[in-house]
């Protein structure tokens, strides 16, 4: 039996992106939140989960990207885009409902992040996502226009998206369904594959809510107004214009709020040094106290020593308040989460709707990706520190790798991970079934799974059946559910 205890980790949140070919989808862990200063909200797009029943199933008339020719900076890239949602508002679309993107290449790699940075100053939402370099899968390869291109032969990989400002976003106190999943897809499709929503789904939607998320809902996801597309050698300035009249946001109003947008953004980007912030903490709480986190860990370990007990693993987490001297933005914090190998080893987000925390994350773990038929998983669990010395790290990774412990919460997680492929899947194969996966500071347990799926449109099962997964909750779920709700569940917060 095993009790796991994930002090500095946050699992309120599955956060991910809804791809129209390829869906991925990556549990959170190392994450910071953050408060920042309240502003009025400044919410200027619609929230497409309130159409009728009728409006939700059905795509919307018009989806198209339309990629301009190439420039050499950002500012020409705002300058041709501002040209050309001129033109889109002199000729407005016929359907009644619809989601453009307009896009155009920049011959210069731009760092996403630095271009979010210079965009501190906006009362918008806004996004990041970053791609493990060992996932090349994750993001499409684009040519030279931004267009998918299946060959990497001429191609570009896309290695990070900032976004500011919704043309779209989704958001709901309820449980995220299948009727909100089919909301988001209904925007999306495979004719404009760069057109894609961001967004997280809370860890238990039956929870009660602390405030720090209260923006967020049970679940918030969002298509960028505007964004920036980092590629490999060059870059891609990007907007978006969506409009539904059964959603009461018709064509005018959404292009009048997209120039709105175009208006506040900044061309001027700065690169970011990695470095630490210049601060000092004022205070730091952990809540639970030490004492009450040891006995909510003995809790656990008694009930799965049970005999009658199902419950077989859970796990639980700490909070850690901090107060700073001055404000840090939630980019500077996110810039130092790049250092080094920690950009390779890991998907970077951040997530923020106008007047929220900003929820930013590092972390190795992918739930699932899928493409066409084909679905893969990963299983993640058992920690040690990487060693100070190559004899030390090969000392802690044997250790690993024959702890009963360890190996029996790592089996846990890829049993359950099995089973729950197998029932959408026509075969599974798990291949390594238990290997060493090494990151800068940790290592971990690590297996793949892989799957051939019965039908496409069991994405959304996959989802609902997969998250949230053993590692980031326990086994069985619902049993472990019910005790950390019982039992509390924290994570780190940071106050500015």
């Amino acid at each position: 039996m095993a009790a796991s205890a994930a002090g500095a980790a946050s699992r309120q949140f599955l956060t991910g992106l809804i791809d129209p070919n390829q869906r991925k989808c990556s549990s959170s862990s190392q994450t910071l939140r953050f408060f920042c200063r309240r502003y009025q909200p400044c919410i200027m797009s619609m929230n497409g989960c309130k159409g009728s029943d009728q409006a939700g199933l059905l795509p919307v008339e018009t989806i198209e990207t339309r990629s301009l020719s190439p420039v050499p900076s950002p500012a020409l890239a705002m300058d041709r885009l501002n040209s050309a949602i001129y033109q889109l508002k002199s000729e407005p679309p016929a359907s009644a409902s619809g989601i453009i993107r307009l896009q155009v290449p920049i011959q210069q790699q731009i760092d996403a992040i630095d271009w979010l940075h210079a965009q501190n100053n906006l009362l918008l939402s806004r996004c990041f996502f970053s791609n493990r370099s060992d996932s090349s899968d994750i993001f499409h390869s684009v040519d030279g226009n931004g267009n998918r291109n299946g060959s990497p032969k001429g191609a570009s990989s896309l290695v990070s998206v900032a976004g500011v400002g919704s043309a779209v976003f989704f958001r709901r106190m309820d449980p995220f369904s299948y009727s909100d999943w089919k909301s988001i897809r209904r925007f999306l499709s495979d004719t404009s594959p760069l057109i894609r929503a961001y967004g997280g789904i809370r860890f238990d939607a039956r929870s009660n809510m602390s405030s720090e998320w209260e923006r967020f809902g049970s679940f918030y996801f969002m298509v960028p107004q505007v964004e920036l597309d980092e590629l490999e050698g060059s870059s891609m300035l990007a907007t978006t214009v969506a409009w539904d009249e059964s959603l009461s946001l018709p064509w005018q109003m959404a292009i009048d709020a997209l120039q709105t947008t175009m208006r506040q953004l900044s061309s001027f980007v700065v690169n970011m040094r990695n470095e630490r912030p210049k601060t000092f903490v004022v205070s730091k709480t952990d809540v639970p106290s030490k004492t009450y986190w040891e006995l909510a860990v003995n809790r656990a370990l008694q009930q799965i020593d049970r005999s009658n007990s199902e419950l077989t693993k859970v796990v639980l987490a700490r909070s850690s308040r901090v107060v700073t001297a001055n404000d840090i933005a939630p980019t500077t914090w996110l810039k130092c989460l790049q250092v080094g190998k920690s950009k390779d080893n890991a998907y970077q987000f951040c997530l923020q709707p106008p007047n929220a925390p900003a929820f930013i994350g590092n972390t190795p773990e992918q739930l699932f990706h899928r493409k066409c038929l084909g679905l893969s998983s990963e299983a993640l669990a058992g920690t040690r520190a990487r060693g100070g010395s190559m004899a030390q790290d090969l000392q802690a990774e044997l250790d690993l790798l024959s702890s009963p412990k360890d190996h029996l919460e790592f089996t846990i997680v890829r049993e359950s991970i099995r089973k729950k492929l197998e029932a959408v899947c026509s075969s599974v194969m798990v291949e390594p079934k238990k290997v060493i996966k090494k990151l800068p500071r940790i290592q971990h347990l690590y297996a793949q799974l892989t799957g051939r799926l019965k039908c496409e449109d069991d994405e959304f099962v996959i989802l609902a059946s997969l998250h949230p997964t053993p590692a980031v909750c326990g086994s069985p779920r619902e049993e472990a559910r019910v005790f950390i709700a019982e039992n509390g569940r924290y994570s780190i917060i940071v106050i500015l």
